[in-house]
């Protein structure tokens, strides 16, 4: 736990207290995302926060929060930085560096990542973080009306979760079958998986975000795989708030499955790392699971 003297009119003169957030504060928290228009999904904190219930961080002054991050570590290797915000009207008054402080050595040793946005990419790398990659926020009304049947998918079942989570661990740096679990069977999401000789070759979702739909993660062996699964996960989508996915800007084919489907880049952020890059077979990744928790 860290403490910051502040002195702010809305708040009187008191102490920043940082500590892991209760469900109340992030609560709050990921209703500052949605105003940052980082449309989170509904249920996003309820499937993470099991994964590092330790991990989320809400900066206080009195009964009130002010401030966040998470640190989720994932595994003993890796871990993922996000909701990095300080509340509206409280900003430049040192609340976030406090609470980013007290938060980062949660992490330990691991390698951490992030997805920046662009005006705080100089920060980061000022804090150690180096750019790999940048990521395409695709957004749109998509092509393919809701309802429609896609052959070649089927849902995703409990049954398979064993080897969903094997094929997952491929795409993302560390095994999170317990999250997948939750992941693939909250109300309001939706997964398919990709089946050839009863072999995977691809799985993704879809969820309810505050605006529209967002899918997350879309990993697949091939263009075509890919382009099946987003066919089933897009048909059901509501017409109201369109469609996203977070697509590796180098990934020409990724690129072109969202387009082939009516999206288009709405804007982009920058994936960067502390430590050793992990590696992940990234020619499978064609959307990641969620910009600000990995």
């Amino acid at each position: 736990m860290t403490e910051l003297d502040i002195t702010e009119s809305e708040f009187g003169e008191g102490r920043l207290v940082v500590a892991p957030a209760s469900d109340a504060d992030w609560a709050q928290v990921e209703q500052w995302a949605a105003d940052e228009n980082w449309n989170p999904g509904l249920r996003d904190g309820f499937c993470f926060r099991p994964t590092d219930p330790e991990g989320f961080f809400a900066g206080r002054i009195g009964d009130r929060p002010v401030s966040a991050v998470s640190v989720v570590r994932y595994s003993e290797r890796y871990a993922f930085l996000g909701h990095y915000l300080v509340r509206p009207g409280l900003r430049g008054r040192g609340l976030g560096l406090a609470t980013w402080r007290a938060a980062v050595p949660h992490a330990g040793a691991r390698t951490i990542g992030l997805d920046a946005v662009p005006e705080q990419e100089a920060t980061y790398r000022r804090s150690g973080f180096v750019a790999a990659y940048r990521s395409l926020r695709y957004g749109g009304g998509p092509a393919r009306p809701a309802g429609a049947p896609v052959s070649g998918v089927e849902r995703a079942a409990g049954a398979r979760l064993d080897a969903l989570a094997a094929y997952d661990a491929r795409c993302f740096p560390a095994e999170r079958r317990a999250f997948l679990g939750r992941w693939l069977t909250e109300p309001g999401h939706v997964g398919y998986v990709r089946l050839r000789n009863d072999v995977i070759r691809g799985y993704g979702v879809i969820r309810p975000a505050r605006s529209g739909h967002r899918v997350g993660p879309l990993f697949a062996d091939t263009p075509e795989d890919a382009g099946a699964l987003l066919d089933a996960l897009i048909a059901h989508a509501t017409p109201e708030g369109g469609v996203f996915v977070d697509v590796p800007e180098g990934h020409e084919a990724a690129r072109a499955v969202a387009e082939a489907r009516g999206l288009a880049p709405v804007s982009h952020t920058v994936r960067m790392y502390a430590g050793e890059a992990p590696r992940v077979a990234e020619e499978r990744v064609f959307g990641g699971t969620s910009l600000e928790l990995g």
